[in-house]
């Protein structure tokens, strides 16, 4: 999820949710099967030589994703921040985000999600309070 500066934006930033995975690019061929397993939805880019992006970013596209892991989730810490972009994407889905306080929460839930907020937006949102990240009890990758 990506916040953008902006004049005349509400709140003065913009907000966009964004899947993405970044591998090396030696890993093109499978950047390019994800694409393709994911109905060819999202764009592939090479940001610098050695990293090959690949991102999902209109609602429509990312719906695609979440119907994907609701029926097959994530089994590390990882579905825990699944589970907090599904509810961010939900939160802007309805709208929610245009309200101070949907806009709060979102700000809430994205401090949460990896690597949280840049000091530059904690500076511009002092005070916010990280949402609780949910504990994934059971980690165990299943055995096929």
């Amino acid at each position: 999820m990506y916040f953008r500066k902006g004049a005349g934006r509400k709140f003065g930033y913009s907000v966009s949710p964004s899947f993405s995975i970044g591998l090396h690019s030696k890993d093109r061929l499978l950047i390019e099967r994800v694409q393709s397993f994911f109905e060819g939805v999202g764009i592939i880019s090479e940001p610098c030589p050695d990293v090959i992006h690949y991102t999902v970013s209109s609602r429509e596209d990312l719906a695609i994703i979440i119907r994907h892991f609701d029926k097959y989730p994530l089994v590390t810490q990882k579905l825990a921040d699944y589970l907090l972009f599904k509810q961010a994407f939900e939160l802007i889905s309805r709208k929610e985000h245009l309200t101070e306080e949907g806009f709060t929460q979102l700000v809430a839930i994205r401090a949460t999600i990896n690597r949280g907020l840049s000091d530059t937006f904690k500076a511009a949102f002092p005070g916010i309070i990280p949402v609780e990240k949910p504990v994934i009890k059971d980690q165990q990758v299943p055995d096929p």
